[in-house]
């Protein structure tokens, strides 16, 4: 009876989070359509505003509370624009320009198109970047990533805020599903959608944010969209960490310098269904002083199809940033572990740190560069039993034209796996199937991504 109860409650809870998020998304488009057609003018008139407005509005939950986000990822601090593209999604930054009130029921609308080519030193014959989910394809141009957003930020004048995001491209071929899981019903048509998602500033003190649908991830530094990182490849952390969730968060800010943040989502990747018992977590983010912040995130939940607790799946995420008005400096390190239900019961362990730096040369050029390392202990996240250090290095420059940017990107990157099963593939077919594969890999990457922003 107990066991049969139990079913029974996880599936009303899924089911219920499966409504919630299906009403966000439709409010949402509704909200859309409406104002597409009673307010016609005044999304043109937005061409006059700040660019980086625009990308605060993709950020609604944890940004009011001085954090991060994306596209990469939060909303009223992170300052992933277009107008600076270097800036993460997650990455919280208390400057004056982040301060910035919006103008009330303010529209923004863009777009970008994100163009690039690997060149694999390694040359695989299968063209793939392995153990990624991101960047994937080498050898060959492709078009990573190409999005286009319509978006509206919840505020004291105009409480409901709405964002929509379409997407596609190879980055949106892999990325939140999970090696170990099956695939959320709806998949294809999910992993098209970027972060689109109804909220609502509700007036209570000082002004609590309550957010459902799809939102850019609490947990990393790194967004999905290459333009709003530091680096063009991401970070293996970043990789095997939610880029985006499904479901529903309330943030707070308890004072100038702490926000609060809680969420429920319906698991770790939010395109796979383990099970059907939703995970949960929490955020806080503290503003030291106007240029150094510290994010603490974690989340707990089933990720296999036993659901008892002592198979639950725990994350911690902790980023620390320094930012200057021409350099900044971060590091972000994530743990994960889980007790895997098989024989022997063994605890696997992911481990990932890295510490972008970037430094603002002038208007146009900018410099970072990325170490890294990573350890998955089972191959529960990489499939592999490896551990993997690396290094990249990016030079970048932008070229504004009026509400648009193109921003080109020359980047070098090498990785190395150590490990019973790492490594990368290089060369030919070794025997049908099967591809060799070699510890090191050194990838130059020539990129340019087009935006757009009124």
């Amino acid at each position: 009876m107990r066991s049969v109860r139990h079913k029974n409650q996880s599936i009303i809870i899924n089911d219920t989070i499966k409504i919630v998020c299906k009403v966000a998304v439709s409010l949402g488009l509704v909200v859309m359509i409406t104002a597409s057609f009673s307010h016609p003018a005044r999304a043109q008139q937005t061409a006059t505003g700040k660019r980086a407005d625009a990308d605060q509005a993709n950020k609604t939950s944890s940004d009011i509370s001085t954090s991060r986000a994306n596209a990469a990822r939060d909303s009223q601090i992170a300052t992933g624009s277009d107008e600076d593209p270097a800036n993460p999604q997650a990455t919280p930054s208390p400057t004056p320009e982040s301060q910035t009130a919006d103008p009330p029921t303010k529209w923004h609308y863009g777009g970008f198109v994100d163009i690039g080519y690997l060149l694999d030193f390694n040359h695989p014959e299968n063209r793939v970047f392995r153990s990624r989910g991101t960047t994937w394809h080498v050898d060959r141009p492709q078009i990573n990533m190409a999005a286009f957003y319509l978006r509206k930020k919840a505020t004291e004048d105009s409480r409901w805020g709405v964002e929509l995001t379409a997407q596609g491209g190879k980055d949106a071929e892999l990325f939140g599903f999970s090696a170990t899981a099956p695939n959320i019903s709806g998949y294809k048509f999910l992993r098209q959608l970027g972060p689109t998602n109804v909220s609502y500033l509700a007036p209570v003190g000082k002004g609590l944010t309550i957010q459902g649908g799809i939102f850019s991830s609490f947990i990393g530094y790194d967004s999905l969209y290459a333009k709003d990182n530091f680096n063009y490849t991401r970070p293996w952390g970043a990789d095997f960490t939610p880029y985006l969730m499904m479901g529903v968060n309330v943030s707070y800010p308890f004072s100038k310098k702490v926000t609060g943040s809680f969420f429920l989502v319906n698991g770790y990747w939010h395109l796979a269904t383990a099970n059907h018992v939703p995970s949960w977590g929490g955020q806080a983010t503290f503003a030291a002083t106007s240029r150094l912040t510290v994010k603490q995130t974690v989340l707990i939940g089933p990720h296999q199809s036993d659901t008892s607790f002592k198979f639950w799946r725990f994350i911690s995420d902790t980023i620390v940033e320094h930012k200057t008005e021409k350099r900044t400096i971060a590091f972000d390190t994530n743990f994960s572990t889980e007790q895997v239900n098989t024989i022997g019961s063994p605890r696997a362990w992911w481990f990932a740190a890295q510490a972008p730096m970037r430094w603002i040369l002038n208007p146009r050029w900018s410099f970072a560069v990325r170490p890294e390392v990573a350890w998955d202990s089972l191959g529960r996240w990489t499939l592999a039993r490896q551990t993997v250090f690396a290094f990249t290095t990016t030079v970048e420059y932008k070229l504004p034209y009026k509400s648009t940017n193109t921003i080109f990107r020359l980047e070098h990157r090498y990785d190395r796996s150590t490990g019973p099963y790492g490594g990368f593939f290089r060369g030919r077919v070794v025997s049908p199937g099967v591809i060799g594969l070699v510890p090191d890999q050194h990838l130059l990457v020539f990129a340019t991504i087009f935006t757009f922003d009124r």
